[in-house]
Formats: structure tokens, C-alpha cells, sequence
């Protein structure tokens, strides 16, 4: 799901570098000339119009409109409105707006005996009120595409250092899990070296299989499920060269060939239930099941408990804390686990949507 909101993020802020790179600076000032000129010069063509004074006019607002719109973008919004100062700006938007209105209409006042020897021909000549209307409305908008290259611009870098952070999080529980679980190997060989050292070498040759699967396959962000599989049946299979009265079981059903999941995520119920299932007296056992079906992968895990309570290991809580988080940064919502108590069982169902 990382991965998958990953690509979707990348090819999205792909899309958007239009708005924001450097290097289609041009490209964005070329577009927004091309639909001024649409919108607003060719719209105010008329056959009664004084040429070529009319267009000599209406380059000159032309100008000053585009000009009050870079002023806008390149000072007073990176200047004040970035930083906050909310009524600089306003003051210096508008000041800027009415000395440019008054401009317009002084140059009017000067063209007013052109226009009277043309009549009844016209000179596009905007009054000051209207000049301003309009001016506002394109400065507005080139504030607009600033605060929209701004929020595209922090929107990435939000979601580049969420990603950083998850990543790091991720690599950081991992990395709590595996030492957890060789410290529990560890302590078997240990065990076996005195009891039974050819069941002790038959461990030390899976645990370095296992090894190979933690340096190698899982340094990756997705496995294999059926290598991870293939993982838990190793680890309950050296449990059970270690222990007298351990049963397992671990079944597969639907389960696809190419499916890719997040290294480590049901050792830890794994381990929990070799560990709460120990009972030096009687049998003991623990059944794996997964099943997919329609992108659903239903995880559970039952161990058998000892009549008598052992007393609990309290390291042993790392685990589950751990992932629980990870589900939780990993799949979000998409997962469910539920964990069931009884006098004679334990179980954990974990429900993925992947």
C-alpha cells in the first residue's frame, strides 16, 4: 500500500510541475499571456474603434495590468502575504491599483481632442473605476496561481517528509522485531548445546537459513508471502526440535504465487503463540492458517495454553505494540485484528485488505 501510495504521489507531482519547476517558467508565462489575449484584447475588438490608437491603448494597459500582476507575485506576495503581513499587503495592492487607475485615466485625459476629432469613432479608454475593477479581478487571480504554486510546494514536502518519517518508523520497528527473535533462537541453541548438540548444530544450519531471509529478502520493503511462509514454517519447526510435546500446523488456501506482503508481519504472533503455549507437562500446539480470497488475506494463528500459568516473560510485549503500528502505518484502515481468549486457547485473526 506504501508503495502503491508512493507511485500514485510521484505521478501526481509529475503532473504538477507545470505549475511549479523552474524550467517551465516560460512555458506558464507564455500560457497566461495566450489567455489574456484571448479573454480580454480580442474580446474588445470593434470595426468603430480609432486605429491605431485603440491598440496602441490597449497594449499600454495591457502592460500595466501584466506589470501590477508580476509586481504582485514577485514582491508583495512573496514580501508580505507569505509572511503574514496581511494589511502591508492589502495597503500596497490597492495603492499600487489606484496609481495605475489614475494613470489610465490621466492618458485618457490627454487623448480626449483625438477622440473628439474621430467622432463618433471611438478610443478604447477604460475609465479609472472600471480599469480598477478589472485590474483587481487579474491581480487577484496571479495571487491566486502564487498561492497555488505555494500550496502545491508545501503539499510535496509535507508528504515527502511524512514518507521519510514513515519509512523511518517502519525500518525502526523492523528492526525491533528481528533482534527480538534471534535473542529467542539464541537462547534455544543455548538450551540445546547441553541437552541435545546434534538438535543444536540442526538449529544453528535453520538459523542461519533464517538469516539469510532476514539479511537478504527482507531488507526489501515488500517479500513474498509464500517466502514468509515459508519463514514461520522454519521457525516452528526448529521450536519443535527443541521442544518434546510441540505440535504445529501451518495450511495455505488461495494463496497466489506473486503476492507480495511486509517482511515480519505475523512472526510476532507467531512467536507469542510458541511462547504462551509452552507447557513442560502435556502437549502443546499451534495451528497457522492463511486463506485469500477477492484481495482478502485472513491470518490466524491458535495456540493451545498450559493449565497452569506461566509466569509471563515481560519483554514479550515489544512485539505486539510493534506491530500493531505497523499496520496502522502500513494498511491504515484496510485491517482488522482480533485477538480470543479462552480457558484452553489463544487466537489471533488478522484480516488484511490488500
Amino acid at each position: 500500500m506504501i508503495i502503491q501510495q508512493q507511485q500514485h504521489f510521484s505521478q501526481l507531482s509529475s503532473r504538477l510541475n507545470l505549475f511549479t519547476h523552474g524550467k517551465y517558467r516560460l512555458h506558464r508565462h507564455l500560457l497566461l499571456w495566450f489567455a489574456y489575449w484571448l479573454i480580454f484584447a480580442l474580446s474588445y475588438e470593434n470595426p468603430d474603434s480609432i486605429e491605431p490608437y485603440a491598440t496602441y491603448f490597449k497594449i499600454g494597459i495591457s502592460f500595466t495590468l501584466f506589470f501590477q500582476a508580476y509586481v504582485n507575485m514577485y514582491w508583495l506576495v512573496p514580501v508580505y502575504l507569505f509572511n503574514n503581513k496581511f494589511r502591508r499587503y492589502v495597503i500596497s495592492l490597492v495603492a499600487m491599483l489606484l496609481l495605475f487607475s489614475w494613470l489610465v485615466g490621466f492618458v485618457s485625459y490627454l487623448m480626449r481632442d483625438l477622440a473628439i476629432s474621430y467622432a463618433p469613432k471611438q478610443l478604447f479608454d477604460p475609465k479609472p473605476a472600471m480599469y480598477f475593477a478589472f485590474a483587481l479581478v487579474f491581480v487577484a487571480a496571479s495571487s491566486a496561481i502564487k498561492l497555488f504554486q505555494r500550496w502545491i510546494l508545501d503539499t510535496r514536502a509535507i508528504a515527502e517528509l511524512t514518507d521519510v518519517s514513515m519509512r523511518a518508523e517502519l525500518e525502526q520497528l523492523k528492526n525491533q522485531v528481528n533482534p527480538h527473535f534471534l535473542f529467542n533462537m539464541l537462547n534455544n541453541v543455548n538450551v540445546l548445546i547441553e541437552s541435545d548438540p546434534q538438535k543444536a548444530s540442526q538449529v544453528i544450519m535453520s538459523l542461519s537459513d533464517l538469516l539469510r531471509y532476514q539479511l537478504y529478502d527482507s531488507a526489501r520493503p515488500e517479500v513474498l508471502l509464500s517466502a514468509d511462509i515459508h519463514f514461520l514454517n522454519d521457525c516452528l519447526a526448529l521450536e519443535k526440535i527443541r521442544r518434546d510435546h510441540f505440535e504445529f500446523e501451518l495450511s495455505t488456501e488461495g494463496i497466489s504465487s506473486g503476492l507480495m506482503v511486509p517482511p515480519f508481519l505475523f512472526i510476532t504472533f507467531v512467536e507469542n503463540a510458541i511462547k504462551h503455549s509452552l507447557n513442560p507437562d502435556h502437549a502443546a500446539y499451534v495451528r497457522v492458517y492463511f486463506h485469500l480470497v477477492n484481495g482478502i488475506l485472513t491470518f490466524k494463528c491458535v495456540n493451545s495454553k498450559p493449565l497452569v500459568k506461566l509466569a509471563e516473560d515481560s519483554p514479550g510485549g515489544i512485539g505486539l505494540a510493534n506491530v500493531r503500528r505497523r499496520l496502522e502505518l502500513i494498511y491504515g484502515a484496510n485491517y482488522e485484528l482480533d485477538m480470543k481468549e479462552t480457558r484452553d486457547t489463544y487466537s489471533v485473526t488478522l484480516i488484511v485488505k490488500l
